[in-house]
């Protein structure tokens, strides 16, 4: 049966309501019965024959990689960025089958269920996919951009992707990138800033995705600060041998993980902040004539209604202490 590329993740995930499939019983019944051949109209125009492989669990890694321009970050799926599948996986194996090319060196690439892919390689389980031959870059990009939507992206995965947009000249700043992706102009200030953190860094977090504008941001502002040496420093704590920073710490659930990491990332970046100098001290020596201020080593001396004789004997004085 031919299906629309609008229709696949209906068909694939049984969501009948994110993909218009005519009736719920149509959108389950493909990955329910797990037919072995599927025919899909790619972006509506030549239609596509997939076939379902199994890809046992010891050669998930070996035999599979996932489509360089996937918007997700591969990087960031650990097991608690996966939680929301993984039980499940672990305890009945995947339900829903991936799609992916066949690539000229044998390997399959994935372009929708990089998520599943990881968690059957986490859970040591079986991976299935729908292969198809001969799928072209821009068809592969296009199939992939529509498996994303049905999850959402993190704030560093949407700031790349804004990013490109304004290195390519399609967006000519943060207002258009807004209109763009349809969301506010704070969203992106938000998701650009993530973008520009190392990813290193936030791979110090259980699960990227869940991190609010507010930890970007504040996270974004004290690294920036810090000179690039010091940067470097930070970094290169957050690749300790004993694994990411999140794995070191005893909290449990990833809202106290998150926290906890936080705040060890922001201890370690105080400890490299440069102290914030004095503030400046104001003296006032006579009321409405003579004043001074103070800042570490500085002072600035305030004198009004001074005639000219009186300024020479000043003038006089300070070069005499100060020769």
């Amino acid at each position: 049966m031919a299906i629309k590329t609008s229709d696949l993740n209906a068909k694939l995930f049984g969501k009948a309501d994110k993909r218009r499939a005519t009736t719920p019983v149509e959108a389950q019944s493909a990955a329910k019965a797990r037919a072995q051949i599927i025919e899909l109209a790619v972006a509506g125009q030549d239609v596509v024959e997939f076939e379902l492989t199994k890809i046992p669990a010891d050669q998930v890694e070996l035999k599979t990689t996932v489509f360089s321009d996937n918007a997700r970050e591969q990087a960031f799926l650990t097991e608690y960025a996966l939680s929301d599948i993984l039980v499940t996986l672990k305890e009945r194996g995947q339900q829903y089958p991936a799609v992916g090319r066949r690539m000229t060196d044998g390997k399959i690439e994935v372009l929708d269920g990089s998520r599943r892919r990881k968690s059957c390689i986490l859970a040591q389980k079986d991976f299935l996919i729908y292969v198809a031959d001969n799928i072209t870059t821009e068809h592969a990009k296009f199939l992939s951009d529509v498996a994303n939507a049905h999850k959402p992206l993190s704030l560093y995965e949407r700031g790349k992707e804004m990013q490109e947009k304004l290195d390519s000249g399609e967006a000519s700043d943060q207002k258009a990138l807004a209109q763009m992706f349809q969301c506010s102009e704070a969203l992106v200030s938000g998701a650009l800033k993530a973008a520009a953190l190392p990813l290193e860094l936030l791979q110090a977090y259980p699960n990227v995705g869940e991190l609010g504008r507010p930890t970007i941001v504040r996270l974004h502002k004290h690294f920036t600060s810090l000179s690039p040496e010091h940067q470097q420093a930070i970094i290169d704590k957050c690749r300790d041998g004993d694994g990411y920073v999140w794995q070191r710490s005893s909290a449990q659930g990833v809202a106290r993980l998150t926290k906890d990491v936080s705040e060890q990332l922001e201890s370690w970046i105080s400890e490299l902040t440069p102290p914030k100098p004095n503030k400046a001290e104001k003296h006032e020596l006579i009321k409405g004539r003579a004043s001074f201020t103070r800042k570490g080593a500085n002072m600035t001396i305030n004198l009004k209604k001074i005639d000219d004789g009186m300024m020479e004997d000043i003038i006089s004085f300070l070069t005499s202490k100060l020769s």
